[in-house]
């Protein structure tokens, strides 16, 4: 027996649950990828200007050593993947725990640690305090956003096939209200405590709350469990949809196809835009002239929209082409990078709201549902880690591009029209964004 079965039936046999035991992954996958949200740029923004101010380096420092930290991530992602593969979601979830809970301790105490190596009236202060905190951003953002997430989306997607969209989409509501209210949460953690602790609590919660919430809850496959996806027998196709894969694609022949590239793009931008004015917000809604909590209030709204989204496009992808959902993830991009570069209180400001919930709620359908309909559950690992590599590479492009942008171009506004250009040249061919799996259909 492989270590991915090994204990399976402790502390619990999934097949003695009363219930289908995909309802409990479910839950468990939610929790997960809610637990990721300190190693998200959500969770980092909030404490961006702390490290600013207690370290002693500036915003383009810190820019530039999240960029390298998160670029280091994403190398090994793809690894990462053929790790998960191997040893299932249950071992690789709990080494990602531990190591997101040790690297939140490391960093409550970064100037502490920096200036202990160093001190800060050396010449050389500034490069060993950005080289340890790429270190630190390098271990925060693999096992948070890159393997917790990773994680917990691919068990969800290998425990159900034909409502592999509605589940995702329940999930997807938790998420995106979690994800849209973490910077208040941790800024009110803040300050109730001090940047410090909030950091050192929610180490405590992930490194030993999540570790053991993984180690009972978290099965890689139904069938290891003596159980079927959906808990009933499916057929490849319903409701005019190919929702069971004819054919089990490798990475190689999966990124081989144009299909891949335009579903893995819009994402990656996505993903560049979202940390790049997250991780500058005061700052960039500030040169609108509008105050932090202004700026901070955006959340709300758009998680509202982006949640009923989310639910809506989860439960309608088993039922139309992903092809469709594309489409509409790029043209909310197109309108909140508009809204964003023309940012006020004004017409703009909501603009910016509704065409970023679209994005943020086809986001999470997508990256979910795509590759095991796509390429199946056989490579999902290697494959799904592949496409987080890119993803966590342009996250890591988002901050600095956008601080470079503002400082050496005196405005965000050439960040954005950028990303504008790249979004619209994919949108004039994604027509072409086809299921590599019609043509194995007999």
């Amino acid at each position: 027996m492989e270590l991915k079965q090994k204990y399976n039936n402790f502390p619990f046999n999934p097949s003695k649950v009363p219930f289908f035991y995909g309802w409990v992954i479910l839950f468990a996958a939610t929790i997960g990828v809610l637990c990721s949200a300190p190693g998200q740029t959500t969770g980092v923004s909030t404490f961006t200007d702390y490290l600013i101010e207690n370290i002693g380096i500036s915003r383009d420092q810190i820019s530039t050593a999240y960029m390298f930290g998160t670029i280091a991530s994403s190398f090994i992602l793809t690894y990462a993947g053929k790790l998960y593969d191997k040893y299932g979601a249950r071992w690789v979830g709990m080494a990602a725990a531990l190591t997101l809970g040790f690297v939140l301790v490391l960093f409550s105490q970064s100037d502490r640690i920096i200036k202990a190596i160093v001190p800060q009236s050396s010449n050389i202060y500034v490069g060993v305090a950005v080289a340890t905190c790429i270190v630190f951003f390098f271990m925060l953002r693999f096992s948070g956003q890159g393997v917790i997430t990773m994680v917990s989306r691919n068990m969800l997607m290998k425990w159900f096939i034909a409502r592999r969209g509605l589940v995702n989409g329940i999930s997807s509501v938790f998420v995106s209200l979690g994800f849209s209210i973490a910077p208040l949460s941790f800024d009110l953690l803040i300050v109730g405590t001090t940047w410090r602790w909030a950091w050192l609590l929610m180490a405590m919660g992930i490194g030993v709350g999540f570790f053991l919430f993984v180690f009972i809850f978290f099965r890689d496959n139904p069938e290891d469990c003596d159980q079927i996806p959906d808990g009933e027998i499916h057929g490849n196709k319903e409701h005019d949809v190919i929702i069971k894969p004819f054919k089990q694609f490798t990475l190689k022949e999966a990124r081989s196809g144009l299909t891949f590239w335009l579903f893995v793009l819009p994402s990656a931008i996505y993903a560049m835009f979202i940390t790049g004015y997250v991780f500058h917000l005061v700052s960039v809604f500030g040169e609108a002239g509008i105050d932090k909590e202004q700026a901070l209030s955006v959340f709300i709204p758009m998680s509202m929209i982006s949640v009923v989204l989310a639910f809506v496009g989860g439960w309608i992808s088993d039922r139309i082409k992903l092809q469709y959902l594309l489409y509409f993830m790029l043209a909310g991009m197109v309108v909140a990078l508009i809204a964003l570069a023309n940012i006020n209180t004004g017409f703009y400001y909501y603009a910016f709201i509704i065409g970023s919930a679209i994005p943020s709620g086809m986001y999470n359908v997508l990256l979910s549902v795509t590759w095991p309909r796509f390429y199946g559950r056989d490579h999902l690992g290697k494959i799904t880690g592949f496409v987080m590599a890119i993803i966590v590479f342009f996250s890591a492009l988002g901050p600095i591009f956008f601080s470079l942008s503002h400082s050496h171009l005196g405005s965000y506004s050439y960040a954005i029209y950028t990303l504008l250009g790249i979004i619209l040249i994919i949108s004039a061919i994604s027509f072409k964004a086809h299921n590599p799996q019609d043509k194995y259909e007999k």
